[in-house]
């Protein structure tokens, strides 16, 4: 009789372990992964994904594949600040957006900014190609690039999708960058 409860306690004891481990073990996961995936400018990417009716897990993903959240970072084309814009790029969402502000391209430099700016390139992206694979492409390499790509039977077979990015560079951003936005979906709740 002793022995039968010996057994099932030490049973009981082990399923305990058991679960306790389980459960420390996926909230140790999931916490090993929101600092891999962290959400900074939280209030900036919110205000922008309001405006702009994107995803914050999708302006989120591009601010950590580009520049891995250092507002100061310049790229070797002299791409500014989290999102990476070019001056080029700056002038022509300034144009297109009817931005009449006196900014200087210096002000990428500014969270706030650079976030405002890039959630309005990724949004006018979006509108001009119509999908997230091909505005991320845009956003890398350019939009004349991917009408180039567009335009090309090898590329496309309709004119609207990529079924192949010929850039393994840009395909490889493009795969980044939907995988973390996959990623940052699975780990918070924006309230959307």
């Amino acid at each position: 009789m002793r022995g039968r409860f010996v057994s099932r306690a030490i049973t009981a004891l082990l399923l305990g372990t058991m679960i306790f481990a389980g459960f420390a073990l996926r909230y140790s996961t999931r916490e090993f992964w929101r600092a891999a995936y962290p959400v900074r400018y939280r209030e900036s990417v919110l205000r922008e994904s309001g405006e702009t009716g994107l995803d914050p897990a999708f302006i989120l993903a591009v601010i950590r594949s580009e520049s891995g959240f250092d507002p100061g970072a310049v790229s070797y084309v002299e791409a500014r600040g989290l999102m990476q814009i070019t001056e080029e790029t700056f002038e022509w969402a300034k144009y297109r957006t009817g931005d009449t502000e006196t900014l200087h391209y210096d002000e990428l430099f500014e969270p706030a900014t650079n976030i405002r700016y890039g959630a309005a390139i990724l949004r006018l992206l979006l509108d001009e190609f119509g999908g997230e694979r091909e505005a991320l492409a845009a956003y890398h390499a350019g939009r004349g690039r991917v009408n180039e790509w567009l335009s090309d039977s090898r590329y496309s077979n309709e004119g609207r999708e990529l079924s192949v990015i010929p850039s393994a560079v840009t395909g490889g951003y493009v795969d980044k960058v939907l995988q973390t936005r996959d990623r940052y979906r699975s780990l918070y709740d924006f309230g959307e």
